[in-house]
């Protein structure tokens, strides 16, 4: 719930006209259309803030919760989320335009978030070091996997089935897989970071049967 309240708060401030300026979310108008910029501000600073009070909440030892704030504010931070959504800015007015300069974009935008979902799920369920590095090389394909498809669906799916505006990314020239790529090129990257994500929880057995699904359900979601 807490990382779902930051990646919540990152959409609304991102669709602000500042920022991506979006007029659609989820089938709805986004925050500030609906309302204002001002209450959209204030709800994302609210989300963010909320966030780590429902963290804090955990029923966990006090220690495993504060290790979990940390991840949290790692991920919502400079070093990952909010400077991502910079170098994402930034890379819509030139400099390099290559896979790399995207990929370290997006592990620090959405990587960052399944990092640190997938984490503290490890963290509050007990896992030792062994096991949440094993989750560390799930996840960081995984939240690859996601933003290839996403980019994929900007260029195929409809605003009605996505929810959202689609070939915005292009026309504000942003770096996108498909447009390094090519549309058929992207959908094999998202197919082979799956396999990977999917390959390095074998070592769990059947005990790791969400992780699958979840996998599975990232390369064939249609929205």
């Amino acid at each position: 719930v807490a990382v779902e309240m930051v990646h919540a708060y990152s959409l609304v401030h991102d669709d602000l006209p500042a920022m991506d300026d979006d007029d659609l979310r989820r089938g709805r108008a986004t925050t500030h259309i609906e309302f204002d910029e001002a209450t959209a501000i204030l709800a994302g600073d609210a989300l963010l803030a909320a966030a780590f009070e429902q963290m804090a909440s955990a029923s966990a030892t006090a220690g495993t919760v504060v290790e979990c704030l940390r991840v949290l504010g790692r991920a919502a931070g400079p070093e990952a989320l909010v400077g991502g959504q910079c170098e994402d800015l930034a890379a819509e007015r030139g400099g390099d335009q290559t896979l790399e300069r995207l990929e370290a974009i997006h592990r620090r935008k959405t990587g960052a978030l399944f990092d640190a979902a997938i984490r503290i799920g490890g963290l509050l369920g007990g896992a030792d070091e062994a096991a949440l590095a094993t989750l560390a090389r799930y996840s960081q394909p995984l939240g690859l996997a996601f933003q290839v498809v996403d980019d994929c669906l900007d260029h195929t799916a409809t605003a009605e089935s996505l929810g959202k505006r689609v070939n915005k990314d292009q026309a504000r020239g942003k770096l996108t897989y498909p447009g390094l790529l090519g549309l058929t090129e992207a959908k094999k990257l998202a197919k082979s970071l799956v396999k990977d994500s999917l390959s390095s929880v074998d070592v769990f057995g059947t005990s790791a049967w969400r992780l699958r699904w979840l996998s599975t359900f990232v390369l064939e979601r249609s929205r």
